[in-house]
């Protein structure tokens, strides 16, 4: 079965909802999140919960979406570590491509009151992933200094790409999304590691971390995840990092393992192949 067959049987339940109704009801750029990891088996049993309370997000017929991102980081891979770490003011620094869309955009996570994740973000061109632009560069000091307050010390450089398959599905009292990623993989230097279409990273986004659809999720065993960064994971998985402990656990709900071998010698190789990021051949 295909991925995108695989993709269809989740979503045929679902009611369409465009893209502005979902941002209209829920565009969620400061919200609590809770990721779970779960077998594709698991989520296929709760679709009926689900799909009487929640809509799916449609575009040209479409209900599953590429994503392609790259992240940066600096020479001490400060934005991993400082996760790593569970510091509070922490931060993720990444251009995303919405490849059906034929959007890109600069996007700067950072950390709000009691935990909560506030995305900040600019158009971007895609000719410009091979580093940061200046205006991004500015965009990412500014952003960093105005939520932190102090100044923005890290000089950032392309770190790690990510590409997946994502659904969303918003609540239809409003309030409340969720996505689900799957047919994960990373690459950083050459090296590529796939999760595969049958482990999926699910992201409920609601204002208190308290929504419906955690409440169904707890209700049939799941917990949330701690330390499920994609991009923490990555940088492990790829060898990019030796200390990543923490996340362990999450490897192995989505099946991979991280290199035995230490730290990649080679620093992120702009020259090699990249995954479906746009702009890179």
């Amino acid at each position: 079965m295909t991925c995108c067959s695989k993709i269809d049987i989740l979503t045929a339940p679902f009611t369409p909802i465009s893209l502005g109704q979902l941002n209209a009801k829920a565009e969620m750029m400061a919200r609590i999140d809770n990721k779970y990891v779960m077998p594709r088996a698991t989520f296929l049993d709760l679709i009926p919960d689900f799909a009487q309370a929640y809509d799916v997000l449609e575009i040209d017929g479409k209900r599953a979406f590429s994503y392609d991102t790259r992240y940066f980081d600096d020479a001490d891979c400060s934005a991993y570590f400082e996760h790593h770490q569970g510091k509070r003011l922490g931060f993720k620094v990444r251009a995303r491509s919405y490849v059906d869309a034929g959007l890109c955009f600069l996007e700067v996570k950072v950390k709000g009151q009691r935990g909560m994740t506030e995305k900040y973000r600019m158009p971007y061109d895609p000719a410009d992933l091979h580093g940061l632009s200046d205006e991004a560069a500015e965009f990412a000091r500014t952003t960093y200094g105005r939520q932190y307050g102090k100044p923005f010390p890290y000089a950032l450089a392309p770190s790690l790409d990510v590409s997946y398959r994502r659904i969303t599905l918003v609540a239809k009292s409003g309030g409340e999304r969720i996505t689900i990623d799957t047919d994960l993989r990373f690459l950083s230097d050459g090296k590529v590691l796939a999760a595969g279409t049958d482990r999926f990273i699910m992201e409920t986004k609601s204002a208190n971390g308290r929504g419906h659809a955690d409440r169904l999720l707890r209700k049939a065993g799941e917990r949330p995840t701690r330390r499920c960064s994609k991009y923490c994971i990555g940088m492990a998985l790829t060898g990019r990092v030796t200390r990543y402990n923490r996340f362990i656990p999450t490897m192995r709900k989505l099946g991979l393992h991280p290199p035995a071998c230490g730290q990649l010698k080679r620093p992120f190789g702009m020259d090699e192949p990249a995954v479906g990021v746009v702009g890179v051949a």
